[in-house]
């Protein structure tokens, strides 16, 4: 179990993350939606996750959304590194009903984001736009390569709700244990 804590003046945040669990999660983040995605992020990723965040939520939504991706990244790149006895790469293509969304990844210690799901709005008081910074925050601060594709959808919930659970599980897919590979590069190192 990892446990971090992070302490600005927009955000207190406090999170325990096992990537051996078997998808439990306590998570209050004081943005609604925010918390379902990471219910489910943790779902299908097996991941137990335990998320406390006391946030400025009366200014708005961002560095709640923000600092808790750096945090989980920060806690994943912890628990991952150094890449040993995993297949590395993973990937998924996740439907909800009309939405469709593909993620690939690398845990290749090197961070990239492509992050290539268009869409505007809101979902409640949730602003879209948030989803993208969540995996920014947490790809560089987990030193994943992570690609993040909209395939189709109208529905934004069911969008946004197909990217957390296709990015958990090419996650979950790209640690699965190989006990054949070693370091799984040709470099000998990750």
């Amino acid at each position: 179990m990892i446990e971090k804590r992070r302490e600005t003046k927009e955000t207190k945040i406090e999170l325990k993350l096992d990537i051996e669990g078997s998808g439990r999660s306590d998570i209050s983040t004081g943005v609604g939606f925010f918390d379902h995605m990471l219910e489910s992020f943790g779902k299908h990723a097996l991941f137990d996750l335990e998320v406390k965040c006391e946030g400025d939520t009366h200014v708005d939504d961002h560095h709640t959304v923000e600092d808790v991706g750096i945090v989980l990244g920060q806690a994943l790149n912890e628990a991952i590194y150094p890449v040993e006895k995993v297949e590395r790469f993973g990937d998924s293509v996740v439907v909800m009903d009309e939405a469709a969304v593909a993620c690939a990844l690398d845990l290749s210690n090197r961070p990239y984001l492509v992050y290539d799901v268009e869409m505007d709005g809101k979902i409640g008081q949730f602003d879209v736009e948030l989803a993208e910074e969540f995996f920014r925050a947490l790809t560089f601060n987990a030193s994943i390569t992570a690609h993040l594709n909209g395939l189709r959808g109208k529905n934004r919930h069911h969008i946004v709700e197909a990217a957390f659970k296709a990015y958990a599980v090419a996650l979950r897919r790209a640690l699965a244990p190989n006990a054949k590979a070693g370091i799984p590069s040709t470099k000998g190192v990750l």
